[in-house]
């Protein structure tokens, strides 16, 4: 996990400086004790060794594959407890009968966010889906149709994409003229 953020960091500097200047210094391991113990669960050691490399971003920014940006402690706190709230008003903690996934579910831990609010989940459920990677937006259910298995490899494929070239989920990173970067389909760029 560190040397995904190492490379990521490293190319970030040399081609997108305003994106790499919104990184947020590492989170202490107290403070995801306390985030854990508001949550009522416990991160997996791949989110808390990501989050001790950077506490997410301190603005949003195109850092990630589909417009999405990592999340710092807080706002991972804040967001899961957003949509619990709404969950909750919505009846969205069940899975409807035409769908595969409820709207929510509390074990589905938000790390990255999108400029619309599309969260990017790891499934903390029990059972062979455990620690993928999945989608919770606005309308419809979560999504693990495309679920990548890991964080650790879903940020090994983005350090690997931005170092030699290619995509991540159909996905390749562009500099932008003012510095930052840009994730799109290949030849949109």
């Amino acid at each position: 996990m560190s040397t995904s953020w190492r490379r990521i960091h490293a190319w970030l500097a040399t081609h997108s400086a305003s994106t790499a200047a919104l990184l947020n210094p590492p989170a202490t391991r107290d403070e995801v004790a306390v985030a854990e113990g508001v949550l009522g669960v416990r991160f997996p050691g791949e989110l808390v060794e990501s989050l001790c490399c950077h506490d997410g971003v301190a603005d949003w920014a195109a850092l990630l594959p589909e417009g999405q940006s990592p999340l710092a402690v807080a706002a991972i706190v804040d967001h899961w407890r957003m949509c619990m709230q709404v969950a909750s008003d919505v009846d969205g903690l069940t899975v409807p009968p035409w769908e595969d996934e409820p709207w929510w579910h509390p074990l589905w831990l938000p790390w990255a966010v999108g400029a619309d609010g599309t969260a990017q989940v790891i499934d903390l459920r029990p059972g062979p889906g455990h620690g993928r990677l999945g989608w919770a937006g606005h309308g419809g259910s979560g999504d693990f149709s495309d679920a990548v298995p890991s964080l650790t490899r879903y940020l090994h494929e983005v350090a690997e994409a931005l170092h030699h070239g290619g995509g991540v989920r159909g996905m390749h990173p562009f500099p932008t003229s003012d510095g930052g970067l840009w994730w799109d389909e290949a030849g949109a760029g």
